[in-house]
């Protein structure tokens, strides 16, 4: 059992998220919150309106998870490259959902890629080039925690870029993506969406957890009221790095098994593995995954 903070055991951040929450969430974030009852998705305008059935999910994940040792089997003996960025809003389930993808899989295969802010050296170099040397080489798998997307939207939201620095980016990145394709790397890019009462919730579940407290940065606690930068910094993101070669699936994560279920599904319903059982990998739930056009759709501030 996770043990909860205490006068021993200090929240975060002097309970930052905690204030936050009583003195400036909009009330209807906080009216839902406090309405909330176990297993109800807080998001009126989720398709659905409770949490996957427990036993329904660890069937599906288990299965799933199967179909990605295979793949992962594939991946080694072919020599295939596959790149896989995980971005989103801060607490949409990123973390969770590399740790269901690779808990089965040999680490020297399929590796999680987490950056750390640039150092000096870094920061004078080509924005991208860091990213390059943790691409994946042949029989390997990479899972990009955030990714060359800081650009996009933290670094932008933040002031950590200025404004021409992110037409660059914008600029140089279907090329660069481009190029990842054209050399044979197989390049999926997931977006994981949260409602802003959901985010809040599992921000406060965090805060008051000492086994989860790691998660939490300044950036999270410093972006809760940034709300609205972020969602107008994210829709120009996806609609400018949305491409041909190099779409962006979106999932709305306000459920995280349902959320889970579609990454694995996302990542590997479009290719053909060796062994894969078309019957259990299907399609990723089209009430909650497609398209930038998923996000646009469900951007409003409640959502």
């Amino acid at each position: 059992m996770s043990k909860s903070a205490s006068a021993d055991n200090p929240k975060p951040f002097d309970g930052a998220i905690s204030r936050f929450f009583e003195n400036e969430a909009p009330e209807s974030v906080r009216a839902a919150i406090r309405a909330a009852k176990k297993d109800v998705v807080l998001n009126a305008g989720y398709p659905y309106g409770k949490r996957m059935d427990k036993d329904d999910y660890e069937d599906q994940l288990q299965a799933l998870q199967v179909e990605l040792v295979k793949f992962h089997a594939w991946v080694r003996d072919s020599g295939q490259r596959i790149a896989v960025v995980f971005e989103g809003r801060d607490a949409a389930g990123k973390g969770g959902s590399i740790k269901r993808v690779r808990e089965n899989l040999n680490p020297r295969v399929a590796g999680v890629v987490a950056l750390q802010k640039p150092t000096e050296r870094e920061a004078g170099q080509w924005y991208f080039q860091r990213y390059v040397h943790h691409l994946p080489a042949a029989g390997e798998i990479r899972l990009f925690d955030r990714s060359w997307y800081n650009r996009g939207v933290v670094e932008h939201v933040f002031g950590f870029c200025t404004a021409e620095d992110r037409r660059t980016f914008f600029r140089q990145l279907p090329d660069f993506e481009q190029m990842l394709v054209d050399d044979g790397i197989r390049l999926t890019k997931i977006w994981l969406n949260v409602g802003r009462a959901e985010q809040l919730r599992r921000f406060l579940d965090r805060e008051n957890d000492l086994l989860k407290q790691w998660k939490l940065s300044r950036i999270d606690v410093d972006g809760l009221a940034k709300w609205d930068a972020y969602s107008d910094a994210i829709a120009e993101t996806l609609a400018l790095g949305h491409t041909a070669h190099a779409p962006w699936t979106v999932i709305r994560a306000d459920d995280k098994r349902r959320a889970r279920l579609a990454v694995i599904r996302a990542i590997l319903a479009p290719l053909e593995y060796d062994g894969k059982d078309d019957a259990v990998v299907g399609r990723p739930d089209p009430a909650i995954c497609g398209g930038p056009e998923m996000w646009a759709d469900h951007s409003t501030p409640g959502a």
